[in-house]
């Protein structure tokens, strides 16, 4: 046993020096040389559990991210020799599996050809195959709802188990991919023959990257979420999952956990639902409670004094999606990386008393949303949470004159 022991923790040890190599700028090859040389397989969380120590110990996440792919490049040989993940159809896992295969199918069979056929075409037919793409590349943005689905459900339970640092690096580089889509899907529907290789190489390179994204789902994510999650997560996962919505396909239905627990993070309990609450303005029910925040014009969630979620309201069309395994997580690890400083100076602006109020506007598509945050304060002026209130305010702008009850 101590020799195993002692050997797990030779292989950590090895591990740890070559990413730190990598980061130190030392050449791929030799790095690549050296850890072929020592380590012949790979389980999928060792490489995370080294990414997340140095993490702890200082090293940004940012740099992590900068240099994620060269992490995977070094050690594909050694997580290619791992098994493939067999999961019953409809399992959550299943299902990010069935979209790769469709990820893979759409950007082998249909993006790269187009592109190749743009590459070689002449100037008179250039702008219906850039058309062509733009089509392409809008059911390829479909990828925002199975990051999302990794990023909003699987990702907070891996943090209940101190998993941190790899769902933070791997938000980082989802949010890169989407920016790259986006570039790419605007030089393609507004083709310039000039900008031809500008958009041929930004497309090119944000299929690379999604290929590798799907490896490293695979390799090193999925496997590592089931060896860690329990089956009545997974449950809550699969229950979450039609809110956010699933990419180019139908998932498959039928699986159900062996057993289930109502303690699970995030679960939802019927206990109480009949009592009522008193406040100082009136009594309510806890039905009535829900069904009152369910139809507001508004979406609402609120963070405590601890900068945990408590609550969100549940209303039909919220602007940005919410799921129950967002309760009892941290409000930094529910943002993406390059906005999480944004939101811990807000919150600290807060606490101090600097500021009670913030606001914030952006356009989405056909909707004008105001993002509004205010510092929730007791009677003593203590801060207890935040509380963020968010509206498509598109049809508001256009209001002009009145409009009487009596009208």
């Amino acid at each position: 046993m101590s020799e195993l022991i002692n050997n797990r923790e030779q292989r950590k040890k090895v591990l740890r020096e070559i990413i730190t190599d990598l980061h130190e700028g030392k050449p791929l090859a030799a790095v690549k040389a050296r850890f072929d040389g020592v380590v012949k397989d790979l389980a999928p969380g060792e490489l995370s559990a080294v990414e997340q120590s140095l993490i702890d110990e200082g090293l940004p996440i940012t740099e992590v991210q900068r240099l994620c792919d060269v992490h995977s490049a070094v050690f594909r040989d050694a997580l290619e020799k791992s098994p493939d993940m067999s999961v019953t159809s409809g399992h959550p896992v299943h299902t990010f599996q069935q979209e790769n295969r469709a990820l893979e199918k759409l950007i082998s069979s249909e993006i790269k050809p187009l592109l190749s056929e743009l590459r070689r075409a002449t100037a008179d037919k250039q702008k219906a195959i850039a058309l062509s793409i733009t089509e392409k590349l809008n059911l390829l943005w479909d990828i925002d709802k199975h990051y999302s689905r990794k990023e909003n459900l699987l990702f907070p339970y891996l943090e209940k188990y101190g998993i941190t640092a790899p769902p933070q690096v791997m938000w980082g580089v989802d949010d890169e991919i989407r920016a790259q889509l986006k570039e790419t899907k605007k030089l393609a529907a507004a083709y310039q023959s000039d900008l031809q290789g500008d958009l041929i190489s930004k497309a090119e390179d944000a299929l690379e990257r999604i290929n590798e994204m799907i490896f490293k789902e695979e390799k090193i994510l999925l496997p590592m979420a089931l060896e860690t999650l329990a089956e009545d997560e997974w449950h809550q996962i699969l229950m979450d999952s039609d809110e956010i919505g699933y990419c180019l396909i139908e998932p498959d239905t039928g699986w159900k956990p062996a057993k289930s627990s109502a303690d699970s993070v995030g679960m939802h309990t019927e206990t109480g639902r009949g009592s009522s609450i008193k406040m100082n303005t009136g009594v309510l029910s806890i039905n009535e409670l829900e069904l009152i925040f369910s139809h507001l014009p508004v979406d609402l969630t609120f963070v405590d004094k601890n900068d945990t979620v408590k609550f969100f309201s549940a209303t039909k069309d919220r602007i940005f999606p919410r799921t129950r395994t967002i309760i009892g997580r941290k409000v930094e690890n529910c943002h993406p990386p390059a906005s999480v400083h944004i939101v811990d100076q807000l919150v600290a602006d807060f606490k101090s008393g600097k500021k009670d109020q913030e606001d914030f506007w952006i356009r989405m598509g056909e909707k004008y949303v105001s993002i509004r945050y205010f510092a929730i304060r007791d009677t003593r002026g203590d801060y207890q949470g935040t509380l963020e209130v968010t509206q498509d305010i598109a049809a508001l702008q256009k209001i002009t004159g009145e409009k009487r009850i009596a009208d």
